[in-house]
């Protein structure tokens, strides 16, 4: 039994203050596969500690330096990339093509900030002055289960480029994957102190992170009521806050799109990382008089898509990260079916057979859906999609933006200048065109509840600096 009863704190792997364990489960079988030591303030106070001390000297290193780190840390995550993928899918349950795509991306971030880097001004002259943009001090990371080790890497990379030191908790339940980044960064040789790692809860090391006056920054991840916590309890020592949070994305399919292709498409963009994505299209519009067309599609491509082992090749679903989680979308099919009554197209309560051991869901598609149901206002973080119709492009858009989140959007159709002047009318930090996902120098953040700040390219490294105008017009 595996057991992970260390911390990285100042360049070295310590023992925890924290004596509390949790059980961690694999979401395949339903078997315990390790436990892990929670962290307690003591601990973040060392690390708080830690980071401070780094703090001093590594905001002064210049940017061929920070260059250099940046790319070390690129070749040794590309060295590990089959560590970081098999983990993931062993401890997490994330379908194996997912995997590679998001573990791919965590490499590149290091990579492309970079590059970015090489070019940044630091130094631009506005007017009469110069403003110098100097990092904002300590960051604290905190980043949820899904796709742990990424959101690791997108957050830190921007920090270490502006030439922060961090303290980061990534949650509990992905210790394991935690671990192998924790060593990927000591590979790397950091210097002590600019890259510590915490395991715990929310309540005990998030809640100490949050309201510590040694940590000058917040970044999160997660879910909306969590990140409301946080930016109430950062108030107090007036931390700066980037929030990432909630979505539920409108997936808009043009009256001219081809059918055939769209629609499987955007079934697999509600499925993506078996529906536990903060960016999957979980609300699927068509247009009305075709909505019979779009069912009928929809069953004969759910015919064939598997749901099981996440290291299998032609695996599409997964498990849900655990048993809590598995319940929680249970109870939206439930909610689905019983108080919104919508139309059951494809799936419903249960697990799929075969599959009784794990933390499986039967994927599940809602038809005939109306945009006031909670399961089209909700978000559930499960394969569970809805389908909802619309009568012209108008409508489409008034349901688009009918939610309170506005992370992500989807369009797919063949008039360019018809999608782009719907595209601008989304409520929506980002809107992905026939097929896109993701653009790693592009912004990504969310409007409405969705948070706010951007990552990602030169609107994530603007995130981790302050500028203090220097007014002189004679001195340089």
């Amino acid at each position: 039994m595996k057991k992970l009863n260390q911390f990285y704190i100042d360049g070295e792997f310590v023992t925890p203050h924290g004596t509390e364990t949790l059980d961690l489960i694999n979401p395949v079988t339903g078997k315990k596969m390790a436990d892990v030591t929670l962290g307690d303030e003591v601990d973040v106070q060392r690390a708080v500690d830690a980071a401070n001390r780094a703090l001093k000297i590594f905001s002064q290193t210049t940017k061929e330096e920070r260059i250099a780190y940046l790319l070390k840390m690129h070749e040794v995550l590309k060295g590990r990339k089959k560590d970081l993928m098999d983990i993931m899918m062993y401890e997490y349950g994330c379908p194996l093509y997912f995997t590679d795509l998001l573990i791919q991306g965590a490499i590149d971030d290091f990579k492309n900030m970079a590059d970015l880097l090489k070019d940044y001004d630091f130094e631009p002259r506005v007017h009469n002055s110069i403003v110098r943009l100097q990092p904002v001090g300590v960051v604290g990371v905190i980043i949820p289960w899904n796709s742990s080790n990424g959101f690791i890497a997108t957050k830190v990379s921007a920090a270490i480029a502006a030439g922060c030191t961090v303290v980061i908790k990534a949650s509990e339940l992905s210790a394991q994957q935690t671990k192998v980044m924790m060593e990927c960064f000591h590979e790397a040789g950091f210097p002590k102190g600019v890259i510590n790692f915490v395991n715990g809860t929310g309540a005990v090391v998030g809640a100490e992170m949050t309201r510590n006056p040694g940590i000058n920054k917040i970044t999160f991840t997660g879910s909306t009521n969590v990140g409301k916590i946080i930016a109430k309890g950062a108030v107090d020592t007036m931390k700066r806050v980037t929030l990432e949070l909630g979505g539920k994305a409108p997936n808009i399919i043009l009256d001219d799109a081809d059918f055939a292709t769209a629609i499987p498409q955007a079934v697999l963009a509600c499925y993506i990382n078996s529906g536990q994505a903060c960016v999957a299209a979980t609300r699927l519009l068509v247009p009305k008089h075709r909505l019979e067309e779009v069912d009928q599609i929809i069953k004969d491509f759910e015919k064939d898509l598997k749901v099981g082992d996440p290291t299998a090749q032609d695996t599409v679903v997964g498990p849900m990260v655990s048993h809590t989680q598995w319940e929680r979308v249970q109870e939206y099919i439930r909610i689905g079916i019983e108080d919104d009554k919508a139309t059951l197209l494809i799936g419903g309560l249960g697990k799929p057979e075969g599959l009784e051991n794990g933390n499986f869901v039967r994927p599940t598609i809602f038809t005939n859906v109306n945009n006031k149901m909670r399961i089209a206002q909700e978000e559930i973080f499960g394969p569970v999609l809805s389908v909802i119709g619309y009568k012209d492009d108008e409508d489409a858009i008034a349901i688009a933006n009918d939610t309170p989140y506005g992370l992500g959007a989807y369009i797919t159709g063949k008039d360019k200048d018809r999608i782009y002047r719907i595209a601008t009318q989304i409520d929506s930090g980002r809107v992905c065109i026939n097929g896109e996902f993701h653009d790693d120098l592009a912004p990504f953040g969310g409007f409405k509840q969705s948070g706010y700040g951007r990552e990602f390219g030169s609107y994530g490294l603007d995130a981790y600096l302050e500028a203090k105008a220097i007014i002189n017009k004679d001195l340089y």
